[in-house]
């Protein structure tokens, strides 16, 4: 166990060492809390290839002390094409929100495993437990005791869920969380930069039910390329026996580009299957002395590219919600936590259900109907529309709101 300080009134217990979880842990020891954070692996270890972070999630990392210069992440214009290589839409930038946060642009790439490293080395050592599983809590008069799979409990004055989709806090919080296949695969890929391409673009292309999109990021400050495919799937759907001509045959009908990354990747190493699991939106996360936050709560679809950002949002914004508050104080945690839930829960579950409705009428159109799609939005700025309306425009005032870490 862990030799930190354990003070009775400033005791976090964390459920889950992830990105969010991290986050969380970051700013309340900012403020003074002492943290616990239990994983069941023998060290956190990040999933999946590249990722896409937007410039609020950056001003989070920059105030925790992450260096988000220019060798951070590869700054990214956003084009929405069809698969024939037409531009169908550009995603604008908010010049408000770039002086404010003193960031230029909106998204930028790196690699995971670079991001959330550079996380984990902000946090002191002891704070992450590792090889503890939390299988439940019991509330307390004065606090909760978190259970382990084994061992022995622990007291803790509040505990944060942030242990993913299967999370067994916010199942024992709320039941059944009801998970649901979406219908979609992503295989996420990335490799190293092979010259020839403009660095500066990103592009989400679509066919008529296949996603193929592609991103600079920038890998331990190396140039790469991140790339990705949507495709159908079901619950219990075949595995592909061979990726790579899969993956080939899938993207065959795409343009330049598209096909180049697959040649420069190393399918055992840098390409990663995702099938898509959702639950219904919940109307709270907080439930008594527990907080829920990232996957735990909200699993978010690929067509948000929002889900590693928008749980280190969460771990920020609860944090700043409980605003070193005396955690004994129940009155002060119930405020602190309808204060998190007024922040967030709106707000997320618009961007989680708005990604849904995108990858339905991307991939489970009738032909018809995805003719009709397409049309329109080939010869039409119905899409920019679209995405700037129901995606950007929160996403702008939640950044112009986080008036902390403005420059």
């Amino acid at each position: 166990m862990t030799s930190r300080m354990w003070r009775k009134g400033r005791r976090v217990a964390v459920s889950g060492a992830g990105p969010g979880g991290v986050s969380a842990a970051l700013e309340l020891l900012n403020q003074g809390y002492d943290v616990r954070i239990y994983e069941r692996a023998s060290e956190p270890k990040p999933l999946g290839g590249a990722v896409l972070l937007s410039t609020p999630v950056l001003a989070i990392l920059r105030h925790y002390g992450l260096d988000v210069g220019p060798s951070f992440g590869s700054k990214t214009i956003v084009e929405f094409r069809n698969n024939k290589g037409h531009v169908r839409a550009k995603l604008p930038f908010n010049e408000k929100v770039e002086n404010a946060l003193g960031i230029p642009g909106w998204h930028y790439g790196v690699l995971r495993s670079t991001a959330f490293g550079k996380m984990l080395e902000k946090l002191p050592d002891g704070v992450i437990v590792p090889n503890r599983a939390v299988s439940g809590y019991q509330e307390t008069a004065d606090g909760v005791r978190v259970l382990f799979e084994d061992g022995e409990p622990e007291e803790a004055d509040i505990l944060i869920a942030a242990d993913g989709i299967r999370s067994k806090v916010t199942e024992q919080a709320f039941g059944d969380p009801k998970l649901f296949h979406v219908g979609l695969r992503v295989w996420l890929a990335w490799c190293e930069d092979f010259g020839g391409l403009d660095r500066s673009v990103g592009a989400i292309t679509h066919g008529r039910d296949v996603q193929a999109s592609f991103f600079p990021m920038l890998h331990e400050g190396k140039p790469g390329w991140e790339w990705w495919v949507v495709e159908k799937s079901g619950e219990g759907a075949e595995t592909p026996a061979n990726p790579e001509a899969h993956l080939r045959e899938r993207i065959s009908h795409f343009a330049d580009p598209l096909p180049r990354f697959l040649e420069h990747t190393n399918f055992d190493t840098q390409v990663f299957r995702w099938e898509i699991y959702n639950r219904p939106s919940l109307e709270h996360w907080t439930k008594g002395r527990m907080a829920g936050l990232g996957d735990a709560v909200h699993p978010v679809s690929p067509y948000a590219a929002y889900g590693m950002g928008m749980a280190i949002e969460d771990g920020y914004f609860l944090a700043r919600a409980l605003g070193g508050c005396d955690l004994s104080n129940k009155a002060g945690v119930d405020a602190a936590f309808a204060r998190y839930e007024k922040e967030r829960v709106a707000y997320v579950t618009h961007h989680v259900e708005f990604a849904r409705k995108l990858g339905n009428q991307f991939h489970h159109a009738p032909k018809p109907v995805a003719w009709l799609r397409d049309t329109i939005f080939d010869n039409t700025k119905t899409l920019e529309k679209l995405i700037t309306k129901d995606y950007l425009k929160d996403a702008e005032v939640m950044s112009l709101s986080l008036k902390e870490l403005h420059v």
